[in-house]
């Protein structure tokens, strides 16, 4: 009976997590997809544990207890603006977890066969994985420089270790190799995880984070492979697939080559240079000018950004969003697909603040509007409506597509200051004739804009 449940169990938390995955593909099913998930799991845990291997449970409770004061904590106090941080300290912890079990069922098995080869590679995942996701977590975090870190024949060094440690993994699968093999190759596989992150810029931190999450998948499916748990490969493929598609859309979205996030940069280290702005003059306008113009305006398009999310002011927007429809205007959200710091993030901090979701559109669906559209309000955007990217070969984002901003009638920029975006290079859409500067914290300035409407003329 004991058996028949947690099959039962395993099988409603494999369809859950796949529904999971499928409505979390749009922002108007999300929610249903995050509670999908969250009964999957509930229903994998519970199987899990009435599995006829679980026959002590104190160590079980012990770590319950001690997860919990961990992840809820961190759930409940980490804001918003620091959600990729905290992904990337999830996949961490994952990883790490499928290393440990590697691990201990290594020394406690000794498996043979394939089950050894699904063992080597999820170790060898797990621990690369754990150590870079940390690494990420700091370039996120600005506890390390962000800027790439590199040194004369670093790819040589990379590969080197990485070829060492498939060595020893080989060497293991095998048979016959030394007591100090496997510790070898569990710090080899620590050891290249730090050295994966190094030579890559903090922008590009967005791109490896999905990368992460699908190694993290890949993980978590071999360890399915070793321990013969069919809802480890389901849910593990899945977030190894699903994380795959993800960064190989960003790096289309940001111009970067796939293979050099893929490699730790290999083969091409980015460049950085000091950030510089220009002494080029440019136009500013106070809350007052901008609500008079918003007035007069019949479509506006808003272009969030960090910077939105930094100042939390997507409240104010939906006041100011709401304020302007009532009077007759059209207003609608364009969303760049790396804006902020990860894949969504403008997408869940707008629904924070109820916006409909109807009225946010994804780059390729809002660029051919903009010519028609009377005001460009960008908020907190830098790199993602820097025109540069169309014709300036020179420059660090060419290539990467942007938002048309620059072909509305009047664009207005409310940005802290003229310095640089994250690229560090100088948005030329600030000197247009055409673009009106308004500086100061997004809050509080769309805060002035929402308290000059009733009196704008």
């Amino acid at each position: 009976m004991i058996n028949e449940i947690w099959q039962v169990a395993y099988l409603v938390a494999a369809v859950t997590i796949v529904l999971s995955i499928k409505w979390l593909s749009s922002p108007a099913s999300a929610r249903n997809g995050v509670r999908a998930g969250q009964i999957g799991m509930l229903f994998a845990i519970i199987g899990t544990l009435l599995r006829h291997e679980v026959v002590s449970f104190e160590w079980i409770a012990a770590g319950l207890v001690i997860g919990s004061g961990i992840g809820v904590p961190l759930a409940y106090l980490m804001p918003m603006t620091s959600v990729p941080q905290l992904t990337a300290l999830s996949h961490a912890f994952g990883a790490f977890a499928a290393a440990l079990v590697g691990t201990a069922e290594y020394y406690h098995r000794a498996p043979t066969g394939f089950p050894m080869v699904a063992l080597v590679v999820e170790t060898l995942l797990g621990y690369l994985t754990a150590t870079a996701s940390v690494m990420a977590f700091g370039k996120l975090q600005e506890i390390i420089p962000t800027r790439p870190l590199t040194y004369k024949g670093q790819n040589f060094v990379n590969v080197s270790l990485l070829a060492a440690a498939i060595g020893l993994a080989v060497w293991e699968v095998q048979g016959g190799a030394p007591w100090w093999a496997f510790p070898a190759f569990s710090g080899l596989s620590l050891l290249f995880g730090v050295l994966l992150i190094l030579p890559i810029g903090g922008g590009d931190m967005p791109t490896v984070i999905a990368l992460l999450n699908s190694y993290a998948g890949m993980a978590a499916a071999a360890m399915g492979f070793a321990l013969n748990n069919r809802l480890l490969i389901i849910a593990g493929a899945l977030n190894a697939s699903s994380g795959f598609i993800l960064s190989v859309i960003m790096c289309k979205a940001m111009n970067r080559s796939f293979t050099n996030v893929l490699f730790g940069a290999f083969g091409q280290v980015q460049e950085s240079g000091p950030a510089k702005t220009s002494d080029k003059p440019f136009r500013s306008a106070s809350p007052e000018d901008a609500a008079s113009i918003l007035l007069n305006a019949r479509k506006v398009v808003i272009v969030p950004g960090y910077g939105m999310a930094v100042a939390q002011a997507q409240h104010k927007i939906r006041e100011l969003t709401d304020m302007l429809t009532k009077r007759g205007v059209d207003v609608q959200f364009a969303i760049h697909p790396v804006a902020g710091r990860m894949p969504g993030h403008m997408n869940v901090l707008l629904a924070e603040a109820d916006i409909p979701y109807d009225r946010l559109h994804e780059m390729e669906d809002i660029n051919p509007e903009f010519i028609e559209t009377d005001v460009a309000l960008v908020i907190g955007a830098n790199d993602v409506v820097n025109p540069a990217a169309r014709h300036d070969t020179a420059s660090p984002i060419y290539g990467m597509p942007i938002l048309d901003v620059d072909k509305a009638q009047t664009v207005m920029v409310i940005k802290r200051s003229m310095n640089p975006g994250f690229a560090g290079i100088d948005n030329e859409l600030y000197y247009d004739d055409r673009t009106l500067m308004l500086f100061g914290d997004a809050k509080q300035f769309v805060a002035d804009i929402v308290k000059e409407l009733p009196t704008a003329a």
